[in-house]
């Protein structure tokens, strides 16, 4: 049987593609709306136990006063976001200003679309799948829909008219263009062993193992890229507050803030729901449950399996958050550009390799096991020496040269560093840092204005 048919044939009640697009329209509607209701309801949950949890990691209480120990935190921050004053900047192109909270936000809900929650279930009397809808290529979807989520965020840098707002809407953009790239690689793994895209037959494929072990090193790309699409710490660099104050959405304010407020935690569910999906086995029960439990992947249940392991990635999000501190820019694209590609790469052509190995009869599981132990650990040997190794003698050199000249208060040549202008001529004489008297007139002590 070819790899093709044997993903086209799900274990136990998984929906296959010809199962959907039958339903009525009214069951449609039904999950459309549970879906958009399951994202907000995700959003407020996931604001209140990141500020519990980092309060706790860091000593201090969190909200504890809105609503039974803060839970209306989050709605009572929404209201007032959405009843503050809108602030629309002079000189802005307010067309633009005015869609780009839109265009960011609008495709995270659409991306949750293709995720699967459970089996087939009977919902008043009718057999459906719990999960919105399916396509052959619903993983390109999601990979669409984040695409078009950086529109949204180099629009509000560039129709913002602000240096700051522009300088994080380029940042942006080429992190997201960076590291969708690798992230993609690391899901052509996951289609050649499952032998489709659609996210319902991936999931069916998993039902004996799943893919973050049989293909960990793909597994660890994509939580590392995940991070950098999410525009979140350690890879926040669009919203540097130390250097370009709130990044693309500085000038932002009332209910168009918040809806990039919406889109970031609505894009943390959607990649943990896509990493639960791709990886983790989907709805399905993890190993020791599903082995002494007939019915754990049946009826209802899945849906329990699936928000705990989702959930499971969205507190790995917010320990990452309150651990590690803020990448720099070079080391951001260096990791994405020198480590993630140039590995996801070579993993590719060795999957693609032993995948045809197995179509010709060989038995290459173990094989596969002890190749993605040791491409693991070359990945996590090559982001530590990224990480660890010192500059350059040459780069360090210069930067030392550069600096002594900056001491001396002398401006720093083109080969060896950037420019630097002498100190404060008025106040300071030469290159000694000697304080200059200042001369005060006689009407300026009259008038007190020295």
């Amino acid at each position: 049987m070819s790899l093709t048919a044997l993903a086209a044939a799900p274990a136990g009640d998984g929906p296959t593609l010809e199962d959907f697009g039958k339903d009525p329209w009214w069951l449609i509607g039904g999950k459309v709306l549970v879906i958009f209701v399951f994202l907000v309801v995700t959003v407020l949950l996931t604001m209140w136990v990141e500020r519990r949890v980092i309060g706790r990691m860091q000593l201090r209480v969190g909200p504890n006063r809105a609503g039974p120990f803060g839970l209306l935190q989050g709605l009572a921050d929404g209201i007032k976001l959405a009843l503050k004053e809108d602030i629309v900047p002079r000189g802005v192109d307010k067309v633009v200003f005015v869609l780009a909270p839109v265009i960011s936000a609008t495709p995270a809900f659409i991306s949750f679309s293709i995720i699967p929650f459970g089996p087939e279930v009977s919902i008043f009397g009718h057999r459906t799948a719990l999960q919105g809808t399916d396509l052959p290529v619903a993983v390109l979807l999601v990979l669409a829909m984040a695409s078009m989520g950086a529109y949204g965020v180099v629009l509000a840098g560039w129709s913002s008219m602000s240096p700051y707002s522009l300088l994080g809407g380029l940042r942006s953009s080429a992190q997201i263009i960076s590291y969708e790239i690798a992230m993609s690689l690391s899901f052509v793994a996951v289609f050649l062993f499952a032998g489709t895209m659609s996210t319902s037959e991936i999931v069916a494929a998993q039902a004996d193992a799943w893919y973050a072990v049989l293909l960990f090193p793909s597994f660890a790309v994509y939580v590392i890229t995940m991070m950098g699409e999410s525009n979140r710490i350690p890879f926040d660099l669009p919203e540097g507050e130390g250097e370009i104050v709130g990044g693309f959405h500085t000038e932002y304010s009332s209910l168009k803030f918040a809806m990039f407020f919406l889109a970031e935690y609505i894009n943390l569910a959607t990649l943990s729901a896509l990493a639960t999906t791709l990886f983790l086995g989907g709805w399905r029960a993890p190993a020791p449950i599903s082995t002494f439990w007939e019915g754990a992947n049946q009826g209802w249940w899945p849906v329990l399996w699936f928000l705990v392991k989702v959930w499971a990635f969205i507190f790995f999000f917010i320990w990452l958050r309150g651990t590690l501190p803020r990448v720099r820019y070079d080391q951001l694209m260096k990791l994405g550009w020198k480590v993630l590609m140039p590995f996801s790469l070579g993993w590719i052509l060795l999957v693609a390799t032993i995948q045809a190995f197995k179509n010709e009869g060989y038995e290459v599981r173990q094989i596969m096991l002890i190749v993605a132990i040791v491409a693991a650990v070359v990945l996590a040997a090559t982001v530590l020496w990224e990480m660890v190794r010192g500059e350059p003698a040459e780069e360090a050199e210069a930067a030392s040269g550069a600096r002594d000249r900056v001491k001396g208060g002398a401006p720093a040549d083109a080969a060896g560093g950037f420019p630097v202008p002498p100190l404060d001529a008025p106040h300071y004489h030469g290159k000694t840092g000697k304080p200059t008297p200042s001369r005060t007139s006689s009407k300026e002590v009259a008038r007190g204005t020295h």
